[in-house]
């Protein structure tokens, strides 16, 4: 199970750390008020009141073992911008494998991928709920919901499923999701009467890394397919 630190329990933080959970991730939340922790507390497996620009105080709580980091502390002060900015740092410091910040507009956005975020959050455009199946299924590049709980999803093919056939892979058996098209996005194919696109995949379709799958199932089915 992947371990997620959610720093800075604003409306959004709070959101994205529950949402994670009620996706069935690990969540330490983090926020130097009380009152914010206490807020999050039932929702998540851990919260913590602590300083996350104070080194020690990340590595006393073990935040250098967690697998993804969200900083999303409130930039509506310098003070808060630069508590923000510190803590990416200071999460980069400690070795944290993924950092993702919180940014309300594009020049912040900028900052912080220099100092050493992976990626950005901009709250505006996208919802927590969105961003926590981001993070919980990174190997998922886009998904339309057609039913709650339902989607449509596109991944890229994993290396463990390069030169395995359809029936091979059994994504109905194993994963309960069903395979609807394959792009071939952009590698040769030879096979005659077929173009980039398969739209009727067959069980002895022969899959390749890099091939584009669509798939439908349940959106927790669909977290659960590998990611490589």
């Amino acid at each position: 199970m992947r371990r997620f630190a959610v720093i800075g329990l604003g409306r959004f933080g709070q959101r994205l750390a529950s949402s994670l959970t009620m996706n069935g991730a690990e969540v330490i939340a983090i926020d130097r008020d009380s009152n914010q922790v206490d807020a999050v507390r039932d929702q998540v497996g851990h919260a913590v009141r602590l300083d996350s620009t104070d080194v020690q105080a990340l590595r006393a709580q073990a935040i250098d073992k967690v697998d993804v980091a969200i900083v999303g502390i409130g930039q509506g002060t310098a003070q808060g911008f630069e508590a923000a900015v510190l803590t990416v740092v200071n999460l980069r410091q400690i070795g944290v494998p993924q950092i993702y910040a919180r940014a309300e507009n594009l020049t912040a956005g900028e900052i912080f991928a220099k100092v050493g975020a992976a990626e950005i959050i901009y709250p505006e455009f996208e919802s927590a709920e969105r961003w926590a199946y981001r993070l919980i299924a990174p190997q998922i590049d886009e998904k339309i919901d057609f039913a709650p709980g339902y989607s449509l999803a596109r991944i890229e093919a994993p290396p463990s499923f390069d030169g395995r056939t359809v029936m091979d892979l059994q994504l109905r058996q194993k994963y309960n999701v069903n395979l609807v098209l394959i792009r071939r996005n952009g590698k040769e194919w030879s096979g005659k009467g077929r173009g980039p696109i398969i739209n009727v995949p067959t069980p002895d379709t022969v899959i390749r890394e890099g091939d584009i799958l669509v798939l439908a199932g349940s959106d927790e089915d669909l977290a659960r397919l590998p990611q490589d």
